[in-house]
């Protein structure tokens, strides 16, 4: 709700329109924004910090990938995924693996117990929340194709 506020009280002072790219971007921040509670009390289920939600999230089961790599999709540098990946790997849920070809080279792989985690947290981050499921099915089609389109699929 700020954040729209916010749009409108600057398109006011200065005199001019918001144009409708700007107050969707807006209102896009403002839904996420208003999830923020939800997505932490996700995490607290899991027995994990936002960050560390993110991270299981973001590694795939079937191919273990770079530290750089996970720090590129968490947009952070790669000296805190050493952190957050360290924490996961006490709780079992990850694992560090040198590359076959550069054994500089940590790979994350999620261990069994990770997978099973990173399956139940994504298929709890899947539900909507209430503002959107309560929008008609028509709506909610267009909202996903316009958001596709907005991403280039």
């Amino acid at each position: 709700m700020l954040l729209r506020s916010n749009i409108a009280g600057m398109a006011t002072r200065s005199g001019t329109r918001v144009s409708p790219a700007a107050e969707a971007w807006g209102l896009i921040h403002e839904l996420f924004m208003s999830q923020k509670g939800r997505f932490v009390a996700i995490a607290q289920e899991f027995d994990l910090t936002p960050i560390q939600m993110g991270a299981v999230r973001n590694l795939d089961p079937e191919r273990p990938v770079p530290m750089s790599e996970l720090a590129g999709a968490l947009h952070c540098d790669a000296s805190n995924v050493t952190g957050i990946v360290d924490r996961l790997e006490s709780r079992g849920l990850v694992e560090r693996r040198s590359a076959d070809r550069d054994r500089r080279v940590k790979l994350l792989a999620l261990t069994g117990e990770g997978a099973s985690a990173r399956t139940a947290l994504v298929e709890r981050m899947s539900t909507p929340p209430e503002s959107l499921a309560a929008l008609t099915a028509a709506d909610q089609r267009s909202l996903r194709d316009v958001l596709r389109r907005a991403l280039g699929r």
